[in-house]
């Protein structure tokens, strides 16, 4: 075997669980796998020069590292974005075991709210939560202290309300999005409007493809307007049957794919612990629909 098929061989070996790190990092499944493509070359170009003791411990730092570097890249870019910017959802069950882990930080709501999070902060959360690594295993990654890496992540876990001691994501209240599901095909808004917190938040993302809220609307009666806005216009468009809904799999969770006008959006919603909704994130640019099953 020669060392450029090691290489190669070591890499589809480690490429699915790679994937998984660098989706979770980025929140983009076109540029997870870009980075993992990279991460194959610099892997035939280390072992021609010198050889590699673990391969799958070499493999897992370059794409962290290569992931940390794309997310400040991306940064920039999503400024000029066309509105809010969401994460790119996916149907897991499309997905390799590997890829998709224990399921931890994959949820849209997860991925999105981890945008605040410092680049190296959010690859010891995903290497910590998603794929067991202890801090010190993480801090050779990083460079950083075992104390640093934990302090990393207990801030993170914080910011983003994740319980320390849970084994799984957060679960998101099913009955709450199916009742959410009848009110919008019924055009309920009243019903829409008594599931919300005085306090949501929509962000909505059209990706300058499609009509959509070119900012997050905060509070419920805006976001009901924008739903009263969307059925008056599906209405027009279809009135025998202008608003279809339907419960799908979104990132290892059930969302919601709302079909009007001719086109369709992916939902999720965030609900709080007394079960009314706090957030719903809306994606609607046709790009990023690719992966989830429509």
């Amino acid at each position: 075997m020669t060392l450029a098929v090691s290489a190669t061989a070591a890499w589809q070996s480690e490429r699915n669980r790679l994937l998984g790190i660098a989706y979770r990092m980025l929140g983009d499944f076109g540029h997870a796998e870009d980075v993992v493509s990279e991460v194959a070359i610099d892997a035939v170009r280390q072992e021609r020069r010198s050889g590699v003791d673990s391969w799958p411990a070499w493999l897992t730092t370059v794409c962290v590292r290569r992931s940390i570097d794309r997310v400040r890249q991306l940064a920039t870019l999503r400024e000029e974005y066309t509105g809010p910017w969401l994460p790119e959802p996916v149907d897991v069950s499309r997905l390799p075991e590997e890829t998709v882990a224990n399921r931890e930080l994959l949820s849209l709501t997860l991925l999105h709210l981890a945008e605040q999070l410092a680049p190296e902060a959010r690859a010891a959360m995903v290497l910590h939560r998603a794929f067991s690594m202890s801090a010190p295993e993480i801090g050779e990654i990083l460079e950083k202290s075992p104390a640093a890496v934990r302090q990393m992540i207990s801030r993170s876990e914080r910011r983003l309300e994740i319980d320390p001691n849970a084994p799984a994501p957060r679960a998101k209240d099913r009955a709450a999005l199916e009742k959410l599901v009848l009110a919008i095909e019924d055009g309920d808004i009243e019903t829409v409007v008594a599931m919300l917190d005085r306090d949501a938040v929509l962000w909505a993302d059209g990706g300058g493809k499609v009509k959509s809220a070119m900012n997050p609307l905060f509070g419920a009666a805006r976001i009901a307007r924008f739903f009263t806005c969307i059925l008056g216009k599906a209405v027009a468009f279809d009135p025998s049957q202008p608003v279809r809904a339907e419960i799908v799999d979104v990132n290892g969770e059930p969302g919601m794919v709302l079909r009007h006008q001719g086109r369709a959006d992916v939902l999720v919603i965030d609900a709080g612990p007394d079960g009314t909704i706090r957030g719903v994130r809306q994606v609607s640019n046709p790009d990023k629909l690719t992966r989830v099953s429509l």
